[in-house]
């Protein structure tokens, strides 16, 4: 039997068939597609081991005969479509972040996150629980600022009222002397012209994510937008630049040396989304920030905790464009870190 075919080769081709039929199948077919990205194993070294391909997410035993029978008999793959090209699959981030152990070790901390605040499933102090069961040493809260009402965006007061809920957590964790630390942040939203919905209270957070979340269809080059909402000194990190979804929108496009010159030029970072339904920047384009000293961040976006686990999506995407892991906020030091953050507020407010 033959088992060439890769998590990413089953990908598009579940995402071929779903172009072929209709209805609830079409919607069974794109939702597998997507999931074959999120599988941590491949689906061929499954069933070498005689496991049932069941067990992976949203495969139940038709698709996994479908499955099976193209592992059988491969059939050709096409190149995907812009709308999927580009995406790595976690089982093969998993196997680049292995072969580079020094990347995941030195690790501390995840910057992007959602709770029940706004669009996330869980509380605060759950997803800071459930990273810091994953190693973590820090986390960043971010939840959507007010004007993205579809996330259920925070309004000032919620976001006081979470501000208090951390306080006291980070309270009862020096209390037990872990060492993990909770920030107080926020996914402000941007608007075309790089003005944040919430940037009087930015200023009373550890750190700030400002993210565009609207006008992300149009084909049309958006550097000078990406310039200036990095001149906004309100926010710390851009997060998932490109803005780009799997299989559903292609996202920005920019001179994204440009970007990266002016990211370095403003003392800003670019987020390095991990969710692989985003992985907002791949390898190619990380690699055009080489001539740069821009910096980066990594978020993983999760909404839930089994979503903190695809950090490895972001540092496979690094590894494989040969960045150099000092450039990543996430492996400052907590204390770095802040420090980071008050001299890049500090740089932007002037002499």
């Amino acid at each position: 039997m033959s088992h060439a075919l890769t998590n990413r080769d089953l990908s598009e081709l579940l995402a071929l068939r779903a172009e072929e039929v209709e209805g609830q199948r079409q919607r069974a077919y794109r939702r597998a597609a997507r999931a074959a990205m999120y599988w941590p194993e491949e689906a061929a070294a499954l069933v070498e081991q005689d496991l049932p391909l069941t067990d992976l997410h949203g495969i139940g035993p038709r698709l996994s005969g479908r499955i099976k029978a193209w592992l059988e008999d491969p059939p050709p793959v096409p190149e995907p479509p812009p709308s999927r090209a580009g995406f790595m699959t976690f089982a093969r981030a998993r196997a680049i972040v292995q072969a580079n152990p020094e990347w995941q070790d030195g690790l501390r901390g995840d910057l992007q996150m959602h709770t029940h605040y706004s669009d996330g499933k869980m509380t605060v102090e759950e997803m800071a629980f459930a990273a810091r069961d994953l190693g973590h040493e820090y986390v960043a809260i971010t939840d959507h600022s007010v004007g993205l009402k579809i996330a259920g965006g925070m309004s000032a007061d919620e976001l006081a009222q979470q501000r208090r809920e951390i306080d006291a957590l980070n309270e009862r964790l020096a209390s037990d002397e872990s060492g993990f630390t909770v920030l107080r942040s926020l996914e402000m939203n941007l608007d075309v012209e790089g003005r944040g919905d919430m940037e009087e209270v930015t200023a009373d957070l550890d750190i700030v994510v400002g993210s565009f979340h609207s006008k992300l269809r149009g084909t049309e080059d958006q550097t000078e937008r990406y310039v200036r909402a990095l001149s906004n000194p309100t926010f710390q990190i851009l997060g998932h630049p490109r803005c780009r979804m799997f299989n559903s929108r292609l996202g920005l496009h920019a001179d994204w040396p440009v970007v990266f010159e002016a990211a370095a030029s403003f003392g800003k970072a670019i987020e390095l989304n991990a969710h692989p339904n985003r992985q907002d920047l791949n390898a190619e384009v990380i690699a055009l920030a080489a001539d740069s000293s821009s910096l980066f961040s990594i978020g993983t976006d999760a909404h839930a905790p089994w979503e903190l686990e695809f950090v490895p999506m972001a540092l496979a995407a690094a590894i494989e464009a040969g960045l150099d892991r000092d450039r990543i906020v996430n492996f400052m030091p907590v204390d770095e870190l802040r420090e980071w953050v008050a001299r890049t507020r500090a740089e932007a407010r002037g002499p």
